[in-house]
């Protein structure tokens, strides 16, 4: 399992013009923290930061994840059309641990 964790609701939106097709684009990011694991499968002691690609809603905003701390979906993981393992991440909560 991938931990990661959303510690801020802040989105970077990015719009211009595509030099190869010369498309209009405009996406979303947000920062997130993987808590990712060495070759050998020992959990690394900070977490690393990356951006992900929000997806949008109807009238076109940015669907951000709230604060918390989240694991990828099965549904991350795809074949492209190289036929090459990708990661589009898509999150899912962690349930929060039992206090007793």
């Amino acid at each position: 399992m991938i931990q990661v964790s959303v510690t801020s609701t802040e989105v970077r939106n990015q719009r211009g013009i595509a030099k190869a097709s010369g498309k209009q684009y405009d996406i979303n990011f947000q920062t997130v923290w993987f808590h990712t694991h060495d070759k050998q499968g020992q959990k690394n002691p900070y977490p690393e930061k990356s951006e992900i690609i929000l997806e949008k809603d109807a009238n076109g905003a940015a669907l951000f994840w709230p604060a918390g701390e989240y694991t990828l979906a099965p549904s991350s993981l795809y074949i492209d059309r190289s036929g090459n393992l990708a990661v589009a991440p898509r999150l899912v909560p962690l349930k929060p641990k039992a206090q007793g």
